[in-house]
C-alpha cells in the first residue's frame, strides 16, 4: 500500500506584494520493504508476559509492530530488515527474560 501527503502552503500578501504558493509533497510509505516473522517464546508462563516481550520488541530499532499470542507461544513482530536482523529480535526477548527461535513455516 503506497501512501503520500501533499501540504499545501499558501501565504497571503499585502496588496502590492506577491503571494506564494508552495507545495510539498512527502515520499510514498514504502511498506513492500517491511518483513514479518514468527518467533516460538516457549518460556512465557502467565499471560502478562506478553507485555513485556511485546514492549522488549518494540525497543528495537527498526520494527513497525509486534504483537504476542501467550496461548500459541508466539510473537509476530514486523521490521525493516535495514534497520533490524533477526538475531536482534531473538535477542531482545531472550534479554528480557523470554528465549526465543523463528519459527519454521
Amino acid at each position: 500500500m503506497k501512501s503520500s501527503f501533499m501540504a499545501l502552503i499558501i501565504v497571503l500578501a499585502l496588496p502590492g506584494l506577491v503571494t506564494t504558493v508552495y507545495a510539498v509533497e512527502s515520499a510514498p510509505t514504502q511498506a513492500a520493504e517491511l518483513q514479518t516473522v514468527t518467533l516460538d517464546v516457549q518460556k512465557m508462563d502467565c499471560p502478562l508476559c506478553k507485555i513485556t516481550i511485546r514492549k522488549a520488541l518494540e525497543k528495537v530499532p527498526g520494527v513497525a509492530s509486534a504483537s504476542v499470542d501467550y496461548e500459541a507461544k508466539t510473537a509476530t513482530v514486523t521490521f525493516n530488515p535495514k534497520q533490524a536482523n533477526l538475531e536482534a529480535l531473538t535477542a531482545a526477548t531472550t534479554n528480557a527474560g523470554y528465549p526465543s527461535t523463528v519459527k519454521a513455516n
